[in-house]
C-alpha cells in the first residue's frame, strides 16, 4: 500500500528551497544538486467514469531524463486521505508503450511484489481495454530526495508544473514524502516539521482529482 503525504506550497521558489534549508539537510542523505525527472501522465477511464465510481485511477506514464525515457502504468484503489496523509492500494509495471493494456497489466502486476492480486481483480472489475479514454493529464518536474526521519526512510519528490483537463490548467507546486520502510508515525512527525518550518498546508487532492475537478468545471460552463 502507497502511504505518503501531500503538502502544497505557495510558489516555486519556497517548494525548491526547502531543498537547501538546513534543518532539511540534517535529515536528507543525498544533499547536492540534482536534475529533475520529467513526468506527463496520462489518466484513462471509460466514457462513463466506471472505474472512478470504484474509486480506481489507471495512469499511463512517462518518464524522461538525460539518459532516456520509459513508461510505467500503474493502478491506484481504494484507501483513505486524512489530512494530507493518503494511503491507497496501488500496482506499478513498466512498459515500453504508451498503451494500457488491461489483460497485459492483471499478468504482470501479478508477478510483483505490489498489493494482493485479488484487490486489483476489484478494482479494474469487468472494464475493458477497448472501452478506456484519456481523460486528462498532468506534466511536472520531479526533484527526489531521500532522508531518513525517526527509524524510518522516506522520499521527499519536489514537484512542479502543469494539471490539463477540459481546456483548463492548474499549477502543481507540492511536496510528496512517501514513507519507505518505517512508521507511518514519523512519516507524519516529518510532515509536520516541514509544515512548521515553512507555509506549506497538507493537501488531500491528488493530482488526477484536481484534474477531474478541472474537467467537470470545464463541463458546466
Amino acid at each position: 500500500m502507497e502511504t505518503e503525504v501531500k503538502l502544497a506550497f505557495g510558489s516555486k521558489e519556497e517548494l525548491m528551497a526547502v531543498i537547501n534549508a538546513e534543518w532539511f539537510s540534517d535529515y536528507c542523505l543525498d544533499v547536492g544538486d540534482k536534475k529533475p525527472v520529467r513526468l506527463t501522465n496520462s489518466y484513462y477511464d471509460t466514457k462513463d467514469r466506471d472505474l472512478l465510481k470504484k474509486g480506481t485511477s489507471v495512469r499511463v506514464r512517462l518518464y524522461e531524463d538525460d539518459e532516456g525515457s520509459h513508461y510505467e502504468h500503474t493502478v491506484k484503489f481504494g484507501g483513505s486521505v486524512i489530512d494530507g496523509l493518503h494511503q491507497r492500494y496501488e500496482w506499478n509495471v513498466d512498459s515500453d508503450s504508451s498503451e494500457f493494456d488491461i489483460d497485459s497489466f492483471r499478468a504482470k502486476a501479478s508477478r510483483g511484489d505490489d498489493d494482493p492480486e485479488e484487490i486489483l481483480d476489484e478494482a479494474l472489475g469487468d472494464v475493458k481495454s477497448e472501452d478506456l479514454i484519456c481523460l486528462c493529464s498532468t506534466y511536472c518536474e520531479r526533484t527526489i530526495y531521500t532522508f531518513g526521519f525517526g527509524d524510518s526512510m522516506m522520499e521527499a519528490s519536489f514537484d512542479t508544473g502543469r494539471i490539463s483537463a477540459g481546456g483548463k490548467s492548474e499549477e502543481i507546486c507540492e511536496l510528496e514524502i512517501e514513507l519507505e520502510s518505517g512508521d507511518v508515525v514519523d512519516l507524519k512527525d516529518m510532515a509536520q516539521f516541514i509544515v512548521d518550518n515553512t507555509s506549506a498546508v497538507p493537501y488531500d487532492e491528488s493530482k488526477y482529482m484536481r484534474a477531474i475537478r478541472l474537467l467537470d468545471t470545464s463541463h458546466e460552463q
